[in-house]
């Protein structure tokens, strides 16, 4: 609330009889108490403003003020009170013509093309809701299709032809109109006026066909934006399924490779070989085992087509090799001699005793 106005009473009597309270008497303004417009404290006197006072609905608000004082029986005086609303510009001029029809269609001025300097197409009409110098209005001209062929008086708002028209000027012109008022600060509102240059009907027909209600570019642009959007969310999932697909087939071919591979323990090649070498040797490869009494010889028969490969010397097939293996391995104290003899694909030893 804002405060607005004070009054004050004053009583010679002394002490709780000198006592003065204030009120606001009840009324009404436009039907409505005025109570709701207004507060006086009752203390100090002071009056407040509980809402804006609007200028075109009252121009003035009378209420009366009761001053009491604290005696037995009472005694009061009534004063009127009377507030005069200061006009302020709070209204944007209202264009009257042209207004825009209701259909969604254009508004369309008709001028020949043989008129001269000075003829007047139309007129824009607009009002301000306020007073006096504040609903004093000016037209002005923001845009035209072609500058100089049009102007408007500052006034009266009347659109007139500068010119002559000639063949080069376009059959729609598009004049955008400001009416401003002269308050402080100025309000201002915008009208665009449609202006077709034809001499016959048929020229006014054609160009009245091409008209068509302005396009809301910015929801158009608001699509664009989505369907750009929607396109790089779609790409973007494309890409992460085509990744995800190219790391499985990966993966399926590491595991095929893996399960189909057979580790072969190499065979050691050097010449002289020991216990551990030849031991490793006998457990990783099959083996027939043939033993006869009398020689004490045994025969050890490898197959050696798949195998030939991990101990063949690189020096010849047929190149002979020896071991030496001590008497841990058969469980005889004395040296043992092993001469083993490799062929491309058979591999035979002997075991002297």
């Amino acid at each position: 609330r804002t405060s607005i106005f004070s009054t004050r009473a004053t009583d010679l009597d002394w002490e709780q009889n000198a006592r003065v309270t204030y009120s606001v008497m009840e009324g009404h303004i436009l039907e409505v108490p005025v109570t709701s417009y207004i507060s006086i404290n009752s203390e100090t006197g002071v009056i407040y403003a509980l809402q804006p006072f609007d200028y075109e609905l009252f121009k003035e608000l009378q209420f009366q003020v009761k001053a009491e004082d604290g005696g037995s029986p009472p005694l009061s005086s009534n004063v009127t009170v009377t507030l005069f609303i200061v006009d302020q510009n709070d209204n944007v001029p209202e264009i009257l013509y042209p207004s825009l029809p209701t259909d969604g269609s254009t508004g369309v001025e008709l001028a020949p093309r043989s008129s001269e300097p000075g003829y007047l197409v139309t007129k824009v009409v607009a009002v301000d809701a306020d007073s006096g110098q504040n609903a004093w209005l000016s037209y002005l001209l923001l845009g035209a299709t072609d500058s100089g062929l049009f102007t408007v008086g500052l006034h009266t708002g009347e659109i007139r032809t500068a010119r002559s028209v000639l063949d080069k000027d376009t059959l729609r012109q598009n004049l955008v109109i400001l009416v401003k008022d002269n308050g402080h600060p100025s309000l201002s509102s915008t009208v665009t006026v449609t202006v077709m240059l034809a001499d016959t009907i048929s020229e006014m027909i054609s160009g009245m066909s091409n008209l068509s209600a302005p396009e809301d570019t910015e929801s158009n642009l608001t699509l664009y934006l989505v369907i750009a959007v929607a396109a790089v969310s779609c790409l973007f999932f494309i890409f992460i399924i085509v990744l995800l697909a190219l790391k499985l087939h990966k993966w399926k071919d590491s595991r095929m490779f893996e399960s189909s591979d057979v580790n072969f323990h190499a065979v050691p090649t050097s010449q002289f070989l020991g216990i551990d070498g030849v031991r490793a040797f006998l457990q990783t490869y099959s083996k027939e085992v043939s033993l006869t009494t009398d020689s004490r010889k045994s025969d050890y028969k490898f197959p050696s087509r798949r195998y030939s490969a991990a101990v063949t010397n690189t020096h010849t097939s047929e190149q002979q090799n020896f071991f030496l293996l001590s008497d841990d391995l058969l469980g005889n104290k004395d040296q043992i001699s092993v001469q083993v003899s490799f062929k491309p694909f058979s591999c035979f030893s002997s075991f002297n005793l």
